[in-house]
């Protein structure tokens, strides 16, 4: 009952918030999407009645630009490149236009498919895939980010993501290919990670953890998992961090005719002879889940999957943090990024092999999303990032 009624008190201050926003005062919306191949990102503004998209500019970090956070009062705008030599780009934002101006680079020890700026712009937590690793690096009082990394913690088989909780005291890391969710506390005087206790919680073998998102009410922590298409829900303990297994919810209907994915296997030692098998047989098509975002509310949730690409459509049952699927769509072609705008009204959604990306209304009573806007992106587009600007 004492999370209902917070739920209903979150709720109510959202909408009137959201009501207290339509004023001429209101802030201007940019939205920053990361064209991989292209290696720029391209720059819009938002009309915040109709989400019409303007473009206003591009900014150009390097080829293989991907994942992309904001400082807390959105000053900055921290990019990753994951071509070498690896590296973090920091740039300043400008409040009227939205443009970007690169103000510092510095060195990451891997390449980073994930970021994520702790709760106070003090630190970025990152995820290496491929390094199995994960690693902080500091941003200084002037926002940005100069020097090498502060902190780096081997992790089991491909760390894929890093987010910490809304009070920012916990951390949480996925390892998809070791099918476990690491659980960490932030020590406030040294700024380093700290196993929980646990420090892992397991997920069945096979799902393949991904992308983490944690609920406006910080009661609910929904992950992703790739290679099984599902939701999995866990609750948070507030007082300890640590992660309980509630339930699940897939993300695509039994009849989709995927099979489940198959995580890499890990590399060979480094001396191994060179193994000879035959020519792989055709693989037939396999679920490939990529992310997911809620609305400010805390009512829906929005997942996509690229081997279909579509988005399934999710309700929040506010009594238990549950999932209710109620439908998917058809989308953007391999949808890799999804972001709802910072006031709930707007799904923008990019997709790796397309040319366009596509701005959905959200229905705020129901959660359905009306009829896309698409507008042109550079190639290999990935990461989006919306930003409410003073």
């Amino acid at each position: 009952m004492r999370r209902l009624a917070f739920r209903k008190r979150l709720y109510l201050t959202y909408g009137l918030c959201v009501l207290g926003m339509t004023t001429p005062a209101m802030a201007k919306t940019f939205i920053y999407v990361s064209a991989a191949t292209d290696g720029i990102i391209n720059i819009y503004s938002m009309d915040e009645s109709s989400g019409q998209l303007r473009a206003a500019g591009t900014a150009a970090p390097g080829k293989s630009v991907m994942p992309m956070t904001a400082s807390p009062d959105r000053k900055h705008l921290y990019a990753v490149v994951r071509s070498q030599p690896y590296r973090v780009v920091s740039y300043g934002i400008d409040a009227d236009t939205g443009a970007l101006q690169e103000q510092a680079v510095a060195a990451l020890p891997d390449s980073m498919p994930y970021v994520s700026v702790e709760k106070q712009g003090r630190l970025l937590f990152f995820s290496s895939y491929g390094g199995n690793k994960i690693a902080t690096l500091p941003v200084g009082p002037d926002g940005l980010v100069k020097d090498g990394v502060r902190q780096m913690i081997p992790t089991g088989q491909n760390a894929h993501s890093i987010v910490s909780d809304r009070s920012g005291r916990y951390v949480f890391a996925t390892n998809l290919g070791s099918d476990v969710v690491l659980q960490f506390v932030l020590n406030e005087q040294t700024g380093m990670l700290e196993p929980n206790t646990p420090p892992a919680i397991a997920t069945s073998p096979g799902q393949g953890p991904r992308h983490i998102a944690v609920s406006p009410d910080n009661g609910s922590v929904y992950v992703l998992t790739e290679l099984s298409g599902e939701i999995l829900h866990f609750s948070l303990n507030a007082a300890t961090g640590t992660l309980k297994a509630v339930d699940k919810a897939a993300i695509l209907p039994a009849d989709s005719g995927l099979e489940r994915g198959v995580a890499p296997p890990p590399p060979p030692p480094f001396n191994a002879p060179a193994a000879t098998s035959p020519a792989p047989a055709a693989a037939p098509p396999r679920i490939w889940a990529a992310d997911l975002a809620i609305t400010p509310d805390g009512r829906f949730l929005y997942a996509s999957e690229r081997t279909t690409s579509t988005l399934a459509l999710f309700r929040i049952i506010p009594e238990t943090g549950s999932l209710e699927r109620f439908g998917s769509i058809s989308t953007e072609k391999q949808p890799r990024g999804i972001r709802v705008d910072p006031k709930g009204r707007f799904l923008v959604v990019s997709g790796e092999k397309s040319d366009m990306i596509s701005v959905y209304p959200i229905n705020s009573s129901d959660g359905k999303l009306g009829p896309a806007q698409r507008y042109p992106v550079g190639q290999g587009a990935n990461w989006v990032e919306i930003l409410d600007l003073p």
